[in-house]
């Protein structure tokens, strides 16, 4: 016991380091360079460290201001986006689902969508994410209300219902862009649906960093859970676990969770993909390692990709979403590959 203790923590503990590292390296490089000690000392004067540092004021102001609310949302949304892929793949006992597949990510897209076909977020920048989040809850209302009529339990007929709800909202989605008005909103509209990370602000963290930080920590709890619903149904129920209301909560918190993500970032593929399955290579099966491993996982995976989008083709800024992926589309593809391996074996 103390030494599957002592793994965790020192595997949580380098997680931890490299994220940090990774968000001052992310804060750093820009157009505008700032060296990593001088930007390690903002940070730490930014969060009421007392330190003595002599800064200009152009490097706090791109540093505090610029760089650092961007940052932290990519850190929370791929977070959230990590840890729902980990459930959602246990939940359903399958590495390649990923949070987009129950049609929360659609739905949230198709509200920000119509906030920009409408002219709602030119009214106030609030109506952007809001409607994004609305959309979220709608799709999942409208998904767990079929499930239900359809009294069908099984998490299969759930993902059957998701991929079609994906399609239908993507039909929708379609008719907006092609009767767009003018080009600059079918351009944001393109952009939205790239999934990106410009112009994020403070504000845009404070939307989301509540949701998501505390449905991170209370889908840590359930490690035990999903790694007992892995040996089947039967076997879980023996252990005295209840199915359904664990598979409804679990579902119920990653679509918040991934609704809140969207909401701010546009529709970011693959995240909830790329990183479960390397943790699962690296680190095993065991979903009360893998739960709170995927939270610093993520945010390290998007920070980075974040950086590569926009150092890549500088002046040029690539769409994160557009750089996930190209980093997870061969996975998917690898994944595919592998499984049809296993059966042929």
């Amino acid at each position: 016991m103390n030494h599957f203790c002592q793994r965790h923590f020192i595997v949580l503990l380098l997680l931890s380091i490299t994220l940090v590292f990774s968000i001052i390296l992310a804060i750093s490089i820009g157009p505008i360079t700032i060296p990593f000690k001088q930007t390690a000392l903002i940070l730490m004067k930014k969060i009421q460290i007392p330190i003595q540092t002599t800064y200009s004021e152009q490097a706090w102001t791109v540093i505090t201001e610029v760089r650092l609310p961007r940052v932290l949302v990519a850190a929370l949304v791929g977070s959230a986006l990590s840890i729902c892929g980990v459930a959602m793949q246990g939940l359903f006992r399958n590495p390649l689902i990923e949070p987009g597949f129950i049609g929360v990510s659609s739905g949230a897209a198709l509200g920000a969508v119509c906030a920009i076909f409408f002219g709602w977020s030119s009214v106030s920048p609030w109506f952007l994410p809001g409607s994004a989040f609305v959309g979220a809850i709608v799709s999942l209302g409208i998904i767990l209300l079929v499930w239900k009529v359809s009294k069908k339990n099984s998490v299969v007929t759930l993902l059957l219902l998701g991929i079609g709800m994906n399609a239908f909202f993507s039909a929708l989605m379609n008719v907006f862009i092609a009767i767009s008005k003018n080009e600059q909103e079918l351009r944001s509209i393109v952009y939205w649906l790239q999934g990106g990370l410009e112009a994020r602000t403070w504000e845009h963290a404070l939307i989301i960093v509540f949701p998501i930080v505390v449905g991170a920590v209370v889908l840590t709890i359930f490690g035990r859970e999903l790694n007992v619903m892995l040996l089947g149904e039967e076997h879980a129920k023996t252990s005295g676990i209840n199915i359904r209301l664990t598979r409804n909560f679990i579902l119920l918190l990653t679509a918040l969770m991934t609704g809140s993500a969207v909401a701010v970032s546009g529709v970011i593929g693959f995240v909830g993909l790329v990183v479960p399955h390397i943790l699962r290579l690296v680190l095993g099966p065991d979903h009360q390692l893998l739960l709170p491993a995927s939270i610093f996982g993520g945010a390290i995976f998007l920070v980075l990709a974040d950086l590569v989008s926009r150092m890549l083709l500088e002046p040029i800024t690539l769409q994160v979403g557009v750089v996930c992926a190209i980093i997870g589309a061969p996975v998917f593809i690898f994944l595919i590959l592998r499984s049809n391996q296993g059966v042929s074996a």
